[in-house]
């Protein structure tokens, strides 16, 4: 073994990778468990890129058959059920560690200097995680997909000067069709996962670089011993790799129960629309994206139109985005964790993430909630209004 790593190091750097990234790579001493995402997110993607390679093994992009061969991977393909729900239920799983990654660097300040590339790689992952989710959502060709598709690709047509072209260019027809699910079908399998692959390695190369911040705020590369090793610090192995392992089961335990006994999430994760065939004659009575995008087309949906364009809510929506890009200048203070900012940071934190829900929840849920109180309270108040012009009559 020995003699083989030496030839092998003598012509590639494994050695030397294993110790700048995990055996000799200095982690803080004090990560607590919003740590674990990072390395959960992997995970996750890991699973998807597997799983998606088994599904494109009988899944057809074409508009006459794909849908039919989604059910024919459930109901026919060996395990074919559990690879779909574990790649559809995954795609809800990865938005769900992201998210929770990205609110742990905005409670730590993980975006301030000297980790402001670390930040920027991190939210060109998130923009390409959700370009890729868009794509892989038009795939299996049910009502929402389709529906889902037509709306938000109709967004790029507000666009001043260049929108309906750019929305031609985009669908590859006048409307969703056949050219427009094979080159999402692409761009989905290879070249949406070849960029996030690629900034998922600058990302972990620029985290290395800088260090990892922690709860307290501290540099540790800062404080050294005699041998130039953080005082502060541990090696990311096997202290980090073992404690991440713990990390792991946790969350293939509850991903595990939502797989085999709520794949669908209760049509968060899979709309119960999409089970039926795309039809471009029939429209849904509720027209939402999935769960992940909600607060954005909440935006776009809340901010009004200028002469029947959408354009000042399209703005709105894509500042939400780059205002995240310019955190690390945005916020000057000198103060990185949230344990010793003042009380106007943990405020305002504390609304992001309640304005970030309650978007969220107005999209997907408001509008049926009044529909079914309308529908419940209408004949009652017919019932009282009428019982009201009989006791005037009277």
């Amino acid at each position: 073994m020995n003699g083989f790593m030496n030839w092998l190091d003598a012509r590639f750097p494994a050695t030397k990778m294993w110790k700048e990234h995990l055996s000799e790579y200095y982690a803080p001493k004090n990560f607590n468990f919003w740590y674990f995402f990072g390395s959960l997110a992997l995970l996750v993607l890991v699973l998807q890129i597997v799983t998606g390679i088994f599904l494109t093994m009988h899944y057809k992009p074409d508009a006459a058959l794909a849908f039919a061969s989604v059910e024919y991977i459930m109901r026919d393909v060996e395990w074919g059920w559990l690879i779909r729900y574990l790649h559809s239920t995954g795609a809800s799983a990865f938005f769900v560690v992201v998210y929770l990654h990205m609110f742990r660097g905005l409670m730590y300040g993980s975006y301030k200097q000297p980790r402001e590339l670390v930040w920027i790689f991190g939210m060109l992952i998130y923009l390409v995680l959700m370009a890729e989710a868009f794509m892989g959502y038009l795939l299996p060709w049910g009502q929402m997909s389709y529906w889902g598709a037509q709306v938000i690709i109709s967004l790029f047509g507000a666009v001043p000067f260049i929108g309906e072209q750019l929305a031609l260019w985009i669908r590859g027809d006048f409307v969703v069709a056949d050219a427009t699910l094979n080159r999402f079908f692409a761009f989905h399998v290879i070249a949406m996962p070849l960029v996030l692959l690629g900034l998922v390695v600058a990302h972990i190369i620029a985290l290395h670089e800088v260090g990892s911040n922690n709860p307290d705020g501290v540099e540790i590369k800062k404080n050294k011993d005699a041998n130039g090793k953080p005082v502060d610090g541990i090696p990311f192995h096997p202290y980090y790799t073992v404690k991440d392992i713990v990390g792991v089961i946790v969350f293939l335990f509850l991903f595990s129960l939502i797989l085999f006994y709520a794949p669908e999430g209760g049509g968060w994760f899979l709309e119960h629309a999409n089970f039926v065939p795309a039809d471009p004659l029939k429209t849904p009575e509720h027209i939402a994206p999935v769960w992940y995008f909600t607060p954005f087309y909440a935006i776009l949906r809340a901010v009004p139109s200028i002469n029947n364009s959408s354009f000042p809510g399209v703005v709105a929506m894509g500042l939400s985005i780059v205002f995240l890009f310019l955190l690390p200048w945005l916020d000057r203070s000198p103060v990185r964790s949230l344990r010793y900012r003042g009380p106007y940071f943990k405020i305002a934190l504390v609304l992001f993430i309640v304005s970030f829900l309650v978007l969220a929840f107005w999209v997907r849920n408001l509008r049926q909630l009044y529909t079914h109180y309308l529908h419940r309270y209408s004949l009652l108040f017919i019932l009282h209004s009428l019982s009201s012009c009989q006791s005037i009559q009277n």
